[in-house]
């Protein structure tokens, strides 16, 4: 393996760990997998079918469009979320199919 494929590499790794450091908690890989049913959806849609509170909600929203996995977009009073980066449903996929024994 020459410098340059160990260098992509390592930068395929960290992109990899970014990811699951983003989406690693229950609440996140919720809204992503509803989001990947829905074009978009409210704050307010995703705390009533998640029924988990608007704070905490928007606090995982926030956190997720910071780091490029969310896009937003604010239509009067309402802000609605979608996926920005929808690779990121392969990677639940993957997870839901693992048979891992833990």
């Amino acid at each position: 393996m020459t410098i340059t494929e160990k260098n992509q590499s390592k930068e395929k790794l960290e992109k990899a760990a970014f990811i699951l450091k983003t989406v690693a908690h229950p609440t996140r890989l919720a809204i992503i997998d509803l989001l990947g049913t829905q074009e978009r959806m409210s704050v307010k849609e995703l705390a009533r079918v998640l029924e988990c509170e608007q704070s905490l909600l928007s606090h995982h929203l926030i956190n997720m469009k910071l780091k490029g996995i969310l896009r937003a977009e604010q239509e009067g009073q309402n802000r609605y979320y979608s996926l920005k980066e929808r690779d990121v449903l392969k990677l639940i996929a993957c997870i839901e199919n693992c048979e891992c024994r833990m």
